[in-house]
């Protein structure tokens, strides 16, 4: 895909039956892009017009409703009803483009090129320590016997650890659930706790199993990148969204 508007991943570019991405603030003509809402109304308009820049139709976008949990669904076709409750979806049919939101929280995109199966996760403070990353891998071995040594790994932009300062309730969380929490948190001049988000993820993707070097980190920060992303902590929760998405090619 030859998109200036649309993100896309250096491990992911060299497989030819795989369409990966992520939105930029240059996507979509809306000035607060949002994917999922209480009423189509909210959603249908951005859908429409991330399939047009990505050259497929709106039919094969499938957002689930986040919630920060740790809750992973199989996609076996388009469903007639709302994924709800749901942070990670994966899949192994190609022509279903699965999809997550963001304006701060961690994208994550996995790939099984050997099985041929596709995963689009989405990674907050919450899922992080709830390890959803971890939870998808394993689903994606008990439905369709992925090996974790075979998954292609991207970490994309997110609120950076420059920027992320975070108070007792989640650094009392990483450290019991992060591996190698040490390398994740660290303390400002002001005796405040950063976290970052990329290096957590990146510590539960290899303890899952994950070849590092199968790893991508963009290390865009989110909040820095204001000309390109959306941010929650920078511009409130009303902000607009980015959309990350994996898709097999027939």
């Amino acid at each position: 895909m030859d998109n200036k508007n649309i993100t896309t991943y250096r491990l992911f570019n060299g497989f030819t039956n795989l369409l990966a991405f992520t939105t930029t603030k240059q996507s979509i003509a809306e000035r607060t892009p949002r994917y999922t809402g209480d009423s189509p109304t909210q959603f249908l308009n951005s859908r429409k017009q991330l399939a047009k820049e990505l050259g497929i139709n709106p039919e094969q976008l499938l957002f689930p409703r986040q919630t920060h949990t740790n809750n992973v669904v199989e996609v076996r076709n388009i469903p007639i009803s709302e994924i709800d409750n749901t942070d990670a979806l994966i899949t192994n049919l190609p022509g279903i483009c699965i999809c997550i939101q963001t304006a701060d929280c961690v994208p994550v995109l996995l790939f099984d090129p050997v099985k041929k199966v596709v995963a689009a996760v989405h990674a907050g403070w919450r899922g992080t320590v709830k390890k959803i990353v971890a939870e998808t891998i394993s689903k994606m071995g008990a439905n369709y016997q992925t090996e974790s040594k075979n998954i292609v790994a991207t970490i994309g932009a997110s609120i950076g650890p420059k920027i992320y300062e975070v108070g007792d309730e989640v650094i009392n969380a990483v450290r019991k659930t992060v591996p190698n929490a040490e390398k994740t948190v660290h303390l400002n001049r002001s005796g405040k706790y950063h976290f970052n988000l990329w290096e957590a993820n990146r510590q539960i993707l290899i303890e899952s199993g994950v070849n590092p070097e199968n790893i991508e980190t963009t290390g865009e920060c989110s909040f820095e990148k204001s000309d390109k992303y959306f941010s929650a902590r920078r511009n409130g929760i009303d902000t607009g969204r980015m959309a990350t998405g994996i898709m097999l090619k027939y």
